[in-house]
């Protein structure tokens, strides 16, 4: 084995480290953005304060984001919709940053921040990947 081809395949396993663990957290997001908003309401106080139907939305959206990061390349079908979805993840962590820090939330941005970091390695990598195999 060459060592570019141990550098691709380390590269490859990180990539699917990152897809995992930012698969999982959007999970986390969908399920408690589908409990009842009296609870999570305690933990994330914006969620009481919007119409229910927005927090339900924004559950669906981290769950389609979670399926878009594994799924594509898993089933090698489309695996370019991998890296649509981490997009996707970004510019929806960019909109959760701009409402937190509107609502003077700023501390709790770093959640946020490190869900466009993985992302956007994510959206990197596989992106790199599919224009070497071209």
């Amino acid at each position: 084995m060459t060592s570019q081809q141990k550098s691709s395949k380390v590269k490859n396993i990180s990539l699917w480290v990152a897809q995992i663990i930012l698969s999982v957290l959007m999970l986390m997001g969908t399920v408690m953005k589908f409990m009842p908003i009296e609870k999570i309401s305690a933990m994330m106080p914006w969620t009481g304060q919007l119409p229910a139907i927005v927090v339900r939305l924004l559950g669906l959206i981290d769950l389609l984001g979670a399926i878009g990061l594994i799924l594509p390349a898993l089933l090698n079908i489309k695996p370019q919709l991998t890296v649509w979805a981490a997009i996707g993840i970004i510019l929806l962590m960019l909109c959760a940053i701009v409402f937190h820090v509107s609502r003077g939330e700023a501390s709790v941005i770093g959640f946020n921040i490190l869900i466009v970091a993985l992302a956007l390695f994510i959206a990197w990598g596989r992106k790199k990947n599919r224009l070497q195999q071209k």
